[in-house]
């Protein structure tokens, strides 16, 4: 309280002392020894409403000891059990749970961890991955800001995530590791590595890059192996020593059907080796034929058409067919993309349905183009039809960002031939190449793109684009970045996919250890996302035919389901909406594998540097009564001595004004009592 609120208080006593005196000393008729009371009951009373009225804030402190806290973080994975050291476990967490001096000197909180970092009261090594980087995040949150000695129950063993060697760097807490399972080095021979695409095209080769360790001192020649089921599709023998201690195998496997396919890898075990499960691994590949299906549309025939067929089928995963109007009109449906060239009045059914069907173009147009269709048929562009011709060069718009087509110099290519007249546009597009007139570069486009209503178009303005591609040889010595810039234009026409109400977002196939997460959104008739929905998904197993269903939930906008609970084989499934009776179905694979089972002895290393860098010390299951005994003697987890301060105003002291109607209830009935009133 200030010196100014303590002066006020006493000029409050004064004035309040001199009100009672005037009332009962100076202005009373009959001196009563009653007045003495009547005084004091004034002077409380006008002394308690002064106060009031100033409203002095009060200030209680009040003092607390608070203990430290001790975390203890045990791993909850599947590679405690492994190695025989679950109850081993649970001894030394009883231990430390019902020690009444550790209890006494802190606050014990026990954490599980694993996939995830969680308060945990019992223990089920049943995680399939450990993430230890992730439980130093998830502590630093809570203990940040106090003093928290922690205790880690593991055998460093680190499956996913950042590398926990400099978690040091933001969790500053000291750290005593207790490092479970084997610390001698047994000779074992293990896959350490194994790196393959997720996906394949057909008829294509992919990639396998395996790597295999070895931690022995005679020399060894194992047998490498690749089966696909039971028949084995690539084998070598590997030459292995104390020196030479590790191989890298890269081999390529054929992709010659489309689905979904797993293979094991193994590596020959030595006869004394302790642990085997870690010589064979899993993975599985999804072959794909993305073979784009692409029409070139004509009536005439002329030398652009083969060119261009030639130039888009230098990508394999591209096929081109060459059809008439008629014959296209027929077979739309089985196309991705139309190349529409030099349209006529015989293009008209083409027209609508492309136009109804909303699909993507690639229009070209020349000498023999019928330019009253085009401009009847089409809102987006109109040109005069004429009867003269033009040769037009090509200028590259050096602004044109849609995709790069500074790979080719146009500016040596021979000239186009059109029918002559400018090009307007009634919507916003880009310009590629600008017509060049001998040296004059127009406005006007001799390529152009646009995009509009989910929808893409490009339109070339000229005939002779075989010239082009026999120029870009002539310059290059390859047809490559003439066929490059034709690829890029098919794929930016080829992007776009159709809208679907259901879609789903899944893997073909999923590690053992991994989370198996099914993805799905939802829209309605509008094409909103709508979360009010429900879905289901029937999961059944191929090789027992037993089908569950499993709800999905809402989250961040998605419907998702998990379905780690599965066992390793392979699922059919089908998602299904409850309102409009839509679905949508799928397969994907389980892979039996278990990571949690690839280590056979402890990371002793990062463990005791984990402690040495915390200021903490590392210790065995066999001097765990050691670290707490040095718990208790560490004279830097001590209980910390804590003071509140809590202000109060006087206004909200509520005796106060029950002193105040006491006062002035007890005033009034003496001064009734003695007939003062």
């Amino acid at each position: 309280m200030s010196n100014t609120v303590i002066l006020y208080i006493v000029i409050s006593g004064i004035i309040a002392l001199l009100v009672a005196l005037f009332q009962y000393r100076y202005k009373v008729k009959h001196k009563l020894s009653v007045n003495n009371y009547l005084l004091v009951l004034r002077f409380i009373t006008v002394f308690a409403v002064i106060l009031l009225l100033l409203n002095p804030k009060i200030e209680q402190l009040s003092t607390f000891y608070e203990k430290p806290s001790l975390v203890v973080a045990v791993d909850n994975s599947n590679s405690i059990s492994f190695l025989n050291q679950d109850s081993l476990v649970e001894n030394i967490v009883g231990k430390i749970r019902n020690h009444q001096e550790l209890n006494e000197k802190f606050n014990i909180d026990f954490y599980a961890f694993g996939n995830e970092l969680k308060l945990s009261d019992s223990l089920s090594f049943q995680d399939k991955q450990t993430n230890l980087d992730n439980l130093f995040d998830g502590l630093n949150d809570v203990y940040k800001q106090t003093v928290a000695p922690t205790i880690i129950l593991s055998d460093g063993n680190q499956t996913y995530g950042s590398d926990y060697s400099f978690a040091t760097r933001a969790y500053k807490q000291p750290i005593f590791p207790v490092i479970l399972g084997d610390t001698v080095a047994h000779i074992d021979l293990k896959i350490e590595q194994l790196n393959v695409n997720k996906y394949a095209f057909l008829k294509n080769k992919f990639p396998v890059e395996a790597i295999v360790v070895y931690n022995g001192d005679e020399e060894f020649n194992p047998k490498f192996t690749v089966k696909s089921g039971s028949s084995t599709v690539y084998s070598s023998v590997l030459k292995l020593d104390k020196n030479s201690n590790s191989a890298v195998v890269n081999f390529t496997l054929p992709a010659n059907k489309v689905g979904t396919f797993s293979y094991q890898v193994s590596v020959e075990p030595i006869t004394s080796e302790l642990n085997t499960q870690n010589n064979i691994k899993n993975f599985a590949i999804e072959v794909v034929d993305e073979k784009s299906k692409i029409a070139i549309v004509s009536d005439w025939l002329h030398p652009d058409i083969g060119a261009l067929k030639k130039s888009i089928e230098s990508n394999q995963q591209r096929t081109v067919s060459i059809l008439t109007a008629k014959e296209y009109e027929n077979q739309i449906n089985d196309f991705q993309l139309v190349v529409l060239y030099q349209p006529n009045n015989r293009f008209k059914s083409i027209y609508e349905k492309l136009e109804a069907s909303k699909s993507n173009k690639l229009v070209i147009t020349g000498t023999k183009t019928d330019w009253n269709f085009l401009n009847q048929v089409n809102s987006f562009y109109t040109q005069k039809n004429s009867a003269q011709t033009e040769n037009y060069l090509a200028s590259p718009n050096q602004n044109y960002n849609v995709f790069i087509i500074n790979e080719l110099d146009f500016e040596s290519f021979p000239p186009l031939k059109s029918k002559f007249g400018n090009v307007e546009f009634t919507i916003p597009f880009e310009t590629v190449l600008f017509k060049k007139i001998r040296n004059t570069t127009t406005n006007n486009p001799l390529m152009a793109s646009f995009e509009i209503n989910g929808r893409r178009e490009a339109i070339i303005f000229g005939e002779d684009i075989w010239k082009w591609r026999a120029q870009s040889f002539l310059n290059k010595n390859s047809f490559n970045p003439f066929d490059n810039f034709t690829g890029k234009l098919v794929q930016y026409l080829s992007t776009n996919k159709r809208k679907e109400r259901l879609t789903l977002d899944y893997n073909s196939f999923y590690e053992g250890n991994s989370n198996v997460i099914i993805k799905a959104q939802y829209y309605n008739k509008n094409y909103e996302f709508d979360n009010r929905e429900n879905l289901v998904v029937s999961v059944m197993n191929d090789s027992t035919k037993v089908v569950r269903d499993f709800p999905f939930v809402l989250r961040n906008n998605n419907f998702e389901v998990d379905l780690s609970s599965l066992l390793p084989s392979d699922y059919s499934f089908t998602v299904k909406t409850t309102t409009d009776n839509l679905s949508k179905s799928g397969k994907f694979k389980i892979l039996e594998y278990n990571i949690e089972e690839q280590f056979l002895n402890a990371d002793v290393t990062k463990m005791q540097a984990l402690a040495n860098n915390s200021y903490g010390k590392a210790y065995f299951p066999n001097t765990s009564q050691d670290l707490i005994s040095s718990l208790l003697n560490d004279n830097r987890f001590v209980a910390i001595e804590k003071s509140t301060k809590n202000t109060v105003p006087l206004i909200d002291w509520k005796y106060l004004l029950a002193l105040i109607a006491m006062c002035l209830a007890s005033e009034w009935f003496i001064r009734k009592y003695n007939g003062l009133i």
